[in-house]
């Protein structure tokens, strides 16, 4: 795992950020490669993975074909990304309305709860009373039974 790690870090060190990309047109860059490649000239990019090392001995017909082919797939990529990041919000949305409802009915139920301590609290005292209110009863009945004695 710490190798793929390793992968994904070096991977992403030739990833365009945002801040980088500030005027970038991808249609407009595409034409003026497009443009360089009609005209014969290629671009001097020595250590440029896009076009393999045999792309050298490609004519310009088939780089502009290979070219277009490879943005289909980055596309597609793309595409991809972009309906698996609106797939994960979704999920995401969904998760955050259960929370609220969860926690919504958390509040409801910890209301209850102290309702029905302060319930139990008020039977506790009446039934203290009331085993009171017994023991006087019966140390009466037993004064009386003495008397009848």
């Amino acid at each position: 795992s710490s190798k793929k790690r390793n992968m994904e870090v070096q991977c992403a060190d030739g990833v365009a950020v945002l801040e980088d990309c500030i005027g970038f047109s991808l249609t407009k860059t595409i034409s003026k490669v497009e443009e360089k490649l009609k005209k014969g000239v290629l671009p001097d990019c020595e250590d440029d993975d896009i076009i393999p090392r045999i792309g050298n001995e490609m004519g310009a017909e088939a780089q502009i074909r290979f070219l277009k082919a490879k943005l289909r797939v980055t596309q597609e990529d793309l595409a991809n990304v972009v309906f698996e990041c609106r797939k994960k919000d979704d999920e995401n949305q969904n998760l955050e309305t259960r929370l609220k409802d969860t926690e919504e009915e958390n509040t409801r139920l910890q209301r209850t709860i102290s309702l029905q301590q302060s319930q139990t609290e008020k039977y506790k005292m009446l039934s203290q009373e009331a085993n009171k209110k017994t023991e006087r009863l019966q140390q009466e009945i037993t004064a009386l039974e003495k008397v009848l004695q």
